[in-house]
């Protein structure tokens, strides 16, 4: 019984699992967040200015941030500390705190005078009071974006330390701010002058966000003096070449903004509902993998190109990963195709936000599905590149995502409907599965540079076709399920209905003899 007990505790403090605890905890904080914002706000005018308010100084964050940082800086802090150079490694994150510290105040500046420049940029739809709040929105939100971008300077030196679970659950302080500020200040407030307080509680959880974690990560790396060395220069100069790869990836989501704004009212908000909701298993598994896989796979590369090292650790450390992101992913995105609408109802259906929005944020949801799982794939391909020291590839394929999804999603949004005969708004639904597509192509450019470079990699054809055949079976049995159960309301379906799917998919897959990721089978 001991000896199961501690087992049970290795697998639960595997770095993957922490991760994705953490995720799971701050995504369910940010979906209490959402559902609360959807019941004061809709679909209305004042949802899309904050929404795409909050997108424009969020780009700071997501370019500076968790991606970039981690993808320069942990790689470098991770490697000084297992060569047990641990003064240079506190040099080094110091040193990387103050310069960051700078840009981003800069940053953040620029962006604060630029910000009328900025909305017409990421909203040309937007006109007249409209626009005028989200110019307003934008000034306010820049400064917590950048305490953002400091706090993830925490994640990467935590996270270099082994310390995942208090990094990806400090967000949590971030959404409850917003929480109460929605609670505390909703009823009875114009939207407009509510959309203004919220964007001030995101600026005061960002605060707390970087409070939950600084005290640890300082002492983490106490005792560094600042300094221009060797290892603060390397992350210096892989910063740049991850930062633009990252950004071509996180820039697909503001072009998709952009061109939404050209769409009815409520198209820039069903997507950012959407957004959220599908990248919800992106982030609990596909984030949560490729972080806590970013050290290990940085020491099997180093030993890999050691005299008389092979590839075969990293190789079969990215086919596990794989595997296990496959396992989630697939599901995820036949849920999202067949029970899309139970999916948004459960989750965002309250007060102003009515059955015709969740059958709304359904059909941009199945649009998502159709690059989920190469999307979350090239993430972790993605992540092996910098573990081998390759951020151009990275770079050059994410560049060719981006061109793919401003063509393709300008002509499957605003073109298409009205030759095909739909209304403007399902243009959003082109978006997404535009993005879809070039998804897949980011994700077979960058596994043929890693199979080029190491062999060949990937999940079998055979272990994929009986995902897909358990992921089809839920659904059929999840949909037998909503047809004989009463009209609940919204919640109560969803709870009937989305576990069935889970259950089912979990049971079909024993059936078919899939080993469940994180569970030893017998025998």
């Amino acid at each position: 019984m001991i000896d199961k007990l501690r087992a049970i505790a290795r697998r639960a403090a595997r770095p993957d699992a922490a991760v994705g605890a953490g995720s799971l905890i701050s995504r369910l904080a940010g979906l209490v967040r959402v559902r609360i914002f959807a019941h004061y706000f809709g679909l209305r005018d004042a949802a899309d200015a904050f929404n795409a308010a909050f997108r424009i100084p969020n780009l700071l964050q997501n370019l500076f941030g968790e991606g970039a940082l981690s993808g320069s800086f942990i790689p470098v802090h991770a490697g000084l500390r297992a060569r047990g150079e641990h003064e240079a490694a506190a040099q080094t994150a110091r040193t990387v705190f103050a310069l960051l510290a700078l840009a981003i105040s800069l940053l953040v500046l620029l962006g604060v005078v630029a910000a009328p420049v900025l909305v017409d940029l990421i909203a040309p739809g937007f006109g007249g009071g409209k626009r005028d709040l989200t110019v307003t929105l934008v000034r306010v939100l820049f400064p917590g974006a950048g305490i953002l971008v400091i706090s993830a300077w925490c994640l990467g030196v935590l996270n270099s330390h082994g310390r995942f679970l208090l990094s990806y659950t400090a967000p949590v302080a971030w959404n409850a701010a917003m929480i109460a500020t929605l609670l505390v200040f909703g009823r009875g407030r114009d939207l407009d002058t509510l959309a203004l307080y919220l964007a001030w509680g995101s600026v005061v959880g960002s605060a707390l966000q970087f409070g939950v974690q600084a005290p640890a990560a300082w002492a983490l790396s106490r005792g560094g003096a600042l300094a221009l060395s060797v290892p603060v220069r390397q992350a210096v100069r892989n910063f740049m070449p991850v930062l633009v790869s990252r950004g071509a990836v996180q820039i697909t989501g503001y072009i998709d903004a952009m061109i939404a704004s050209l769409l009815p009212t409520g198209a820039v908000t069903g997507l950012t509902n959407a957004q959220l909701l599908y990248t919800l298993p992106v982030s609990l598994f596909g984030i949560a993998i490729s972080a806590a896989e970013l050290p290990a796979m940085s020491g099997d590369a180093a030993r890999d190109s050691a005299p008389g090292g092979r590839s075969d650790a990293l190789r079969r450390r990215i086919d596990a990963g794989l595997q296990r992101l496959a396992f989630f992913i697939v599901p995820s995105a036949v849920a999202f195709v067949s029970l899309g609408d139970v999916v948004a109802a459960t989750l965002l259906q309250t007060g102003r936000f009515r059955p015709e929005d969740s059958r709304y944020v359904w059909a941009i949801l199945a649009g998502s599905s159709v690059g989920l799982l190469a999307t979350t794939m090239a993430r972790l391909y993605s992540v092996a590149h910098y573990a081998l020291g390759d951020t151009k590839r990275p770079l050059r394929y994410a560049l060719v995502r981006l061109v793919l999804v401003t063509t393709l999603g300008y002509a499957c949004a605003i073109l298409l409907p009205p030759v095909i005969g739909l209304a403007p708004e399902w243009g959003a639904a082109g978006l997404t599965a535009s993005a879809g597509v070039a998804g897949w192509v980011e994700f077979v450019l960058l596994r043929h540079s890693i199979t080029t470079r190491i062999g060949s990699t990937g999940v079998r054809a055979s272990h994929m076709a009986r995902l897909w055949s358990a992921g089809l079976a839920a659904a059929v049995i999840a949909w037998a399920v909503r047809m004989i159960v009463p009209p609940f309301g919204p919640l109560l379906r969803g709870a009937v209905v989305l576990p069935a799917f889970g259950a089912s998919y979990l049971g079909v897959a024993l059936l078919l003899g899939i080993s469940i990721p994180g569970v030893r089978r017998r025998g």
